[in-house]
């Protein structure tokens, strides 16, 4: 008798292997910043697709863009490949992204280039949504985090979303400065 209890105990326990199936290695974070521009969505959207070399990029911002290079296709058109180098949290990167959809004048996405980074970077994008008095930019990032990432280097991962943060922050008030001014 003890045993069919025991028996009992034993199946209508979970699998926990269907627990480890549902549980997630990765973490998506979603990182956004979004500024009123006072000008159409048409002239925020062809600043972006201004940017073609280096003294267009450096000139968003200054501070952190290094330079930018188009080595397939035509400059922001769809499967077009660019390299960009920045800083970010005072480290410099090099990005490797393929733009992967354009709707003039409202959106432009683009992810990694290398399959094995969109895991961690799946996909980033630029909103150009209109409003009574211009347009919101949004730019906007999202990431995936490993749960041993951010159980062993949790101090480094959040210095990190935080200059991502800061960066698109700055993104964007450095465009509204520019095409508010005239400055273009």
């Amino acid at each position: 008798m003890a045993n069919k209890r025991l028996q009992a105990t034993l199946y209508s326990a979970p699998d926990p292997w269907l627990y480890r199936k549902k549980m997630k290695i990765l973490e998506d974070i979603i990182l956004e910043d979004s500024i009123e521009i006072k000008s159409k969505p048409e002239v925020v959207f062809n600043f972006i697709t201004s940017l073609v070399d280096n003294e267009s990029y450096c000139k968003w911002h200054p501070k952190d863009h290094i330079s930018l290079q188009w080595i397939k296709g035509n400059p922001w058109e769809e499967d077009s490949v660019v390299v960009a180098k920045e800083y970010v949290h005072g480290v410099k990167h090099t990005f490797k992204f393929i733009v992967t959809s354009v709707k003039e004048n409202q959106l432009i996405e683009y992810k990694p280039k290398s399959k094995f980074l969109r895991i961690f970077i799946p996909l980033n994008s630029f909103n150009f949504d209109s409003t009574p008095d211009g347009c919101v930019f949004t730019a906007r990032g999202s990431y995936r985090i490993g749960r041993l990432g951010k159980l062993f280097a949790k101090k480094f991962i959040d210095k990190g979303i935080e200059s991502m943060k800061l960066h698109l922050k700055e993104e964007g008030q450095n465009l509204k400065k520019i095409i508010e001014t005239g400055n273009l």
